[in-house]
């Protein structure tokens, strides 16, 4: 017999000893994990889905019979969050007594090597104090705690070998690296302070990054619009970085997968709309807000006053131009024209642009919506002409959010309004990203608008 049939013998005898440690699964885990991995769109991922809730199910149940009194709460790891189940396998986000818990799921254990993602090696935000070896022998239903290692284990052992990242962003770990005792795991959770592993520092701002990245972010990032296709696939790792630590991305690319699985980026229009909605979330997710919310207090923030908002009604008409208090009076009866009263409490502002030579003013007008334990806000935008003319045909209003492109206002064939008006609602910690544009080449992008209590 050869040295290595003797290690993987004897690694074999080492995992029996954990064979007390054998769990069978409930018909209500396997049901659960079947719901859990549907949400996944590739057949490959949504498989290893399916066995990471086994392994979790599992290991929760484990936990139950041989301590009562520590208990986990599966409902906030990674596998209750399909953007996150969606990239990173594994179970992430699992805390016990305060310690961070990565679970790694394998089918069987015939190979010297556990594969385990990049990310929760080398991304403070993703890195556990212990990585648990779960195998999971679905047809017997049953999962087995398999070993443990602990973070500051990991750190001193790659070292000593010079561990290395593949091409598809994973580590290849020895089985040996990994303690085949529960009792001593469960030792460390029992009485082991969880500062006794320190974690890496995590990256306080990575917006910075994002904004640099913007451009061939918004290019590249459309193509994952398959769920075959893999980050690794399309991005270097160090753009995967900034994309796996903004959870707003994450969630992105699945809603754009499940929208290509629905066949509703078929035509290049949507296509282009995705590119779009990209870079406003970019800009949502980097640039610096105005706080509308001071406005009720007759007040301009900084950001406000750098992009030369006027608070209403206390302004100075422009020559030539009617005030805008004269043109906000005018605005008033459109508006209650079309329904819309505001309400006493609102207070607004206005700035002027200019798209194309053509001169154009924006009013923004905001108040608070608070319904016994519910706090909104609106903000109603409207896009007029200070000379009074019609505004141009081809102009339209885009407001997004962190979830998609909300409204593109544009003109009727048939309009001759003199504005172009919108609004919306958000809970108060939401932003709002407003864009004026003429034509298909000409726009402008104004800072986010925030609500901030």
């Amino acid at each position: 017999m050869n040295n290595s049939s003797n290690l993987i013998t004897q690694m074999w005898l080492d995992f029996e000893a954990l064979s007390v440690d054998t769990i069978a699964l409930s018909p209500e885990a396997i049901d659960k994990s079947v719901t859990l991995s549907a949400q996944i769109l590739n057949p490959q991922r949504q498989w290893q889905t399916y066995l990471n809730g086994l392994a979790l199910f599992g290991f929760q149940e484990w936990l139950a019979q041989r301590d009562s009194v520590i208990e986990i709460e599966p409902e906030k790891s990674s596998l209750f969050k399909p953007s996150l189940a969606n990239v990173i396998e594994g179970v992430i986000d699992l805390t016990i007594n305060n310690f961070r818990i990565y679970l790694i799921t394998t089918g069987s254990l015939t190979d010297e090597e556990v594969t385990i993602p990049r990310a929760v090696i080398d991304l403070p935000e993703f890195v556990p104090h212990f990585y648990v070896l779960m195998e999971v022998q679905e047809e017997q239903e049953i999962a087995v705690i398999r070993g443990f290692l602990s973070y500051n284990r990991l750190v001193e052992l790659r070292e000593t070998v010079n561990l290395q990242p593949e091409s598809d962003w994973t580590y290849q770990l020895p089985l040996t690296w990994f303690d085949s005792s529960g009792d001593r795991f469960l030792l460390n959770l029992r009485c082991l302070s969880p500062n006794a592993i320190p974690l890496p520092a995590v990256v306080c701002d990575r917006d910075p990054q994002l904004n640099l990245m913007q451009q061939q972010l918004t290019r590249l990032l459309p193509q994952l619009h398959s769920p075959q296709c893999e980050l690794w696939q399309v991005l270097t790792w160090e753009e995967g970085i900034i994309v796996l630590t903004h959870p707003e991305l994450l969630s992105w690319i699945y809603e754009l997968q499940i929208s290509e699985s629905q066949a509703e980026l078929s035509t290049t229009t949507s296509r282009s709309a995705t590119q779009v909605y990209l870079a406003d979330l970019i800009q949502l997710l980097t640039k610096k807000a105005m706080n509308v919310r001071r406005w009720l207090w007759d007040e301009l923030d900084e950001l406000a006053r750098e992009f030369s908002w006027q608070l209403l009604p206390n302004l100075t008409p422009a020559t030539a131009l009617r005030s805008p208090s004269e043109e906000f009076t005018a605005i008033m009866r459109e508006l209650h024209h079309h329904n819309l009263d505001i309400p006493p409490t609102a207070r607004g502002a206005y700035r002027n642009l200019n798209l194309g030579g053509i001169p154009l003013r924006l009013y923004a007008l905001t108040w608070a919506l608070v319904s016994g334990e519910i706090s909104e806000w609106t903000l109603l935008l409207i896009v007029g002409t200070p000379s009074g003319i019609p505004i141009p045909s081809d102009l339209k209003l885009r407001v997004s959010d962190q979830t998609g492109i909300l409204v593109e206002q544009g003109l009727d064939w048939n309009d001759n309004s003199a504005y172009l008006f919108t609004s919306v609602v958000g809970n108060w910690d939401e932003k709002f990203l407003a864009t004026v544009s003429l034509g298909s080449m000409i726009e402008e992008t104004l800072p986010p608008f925030s609500f901030n209590p």
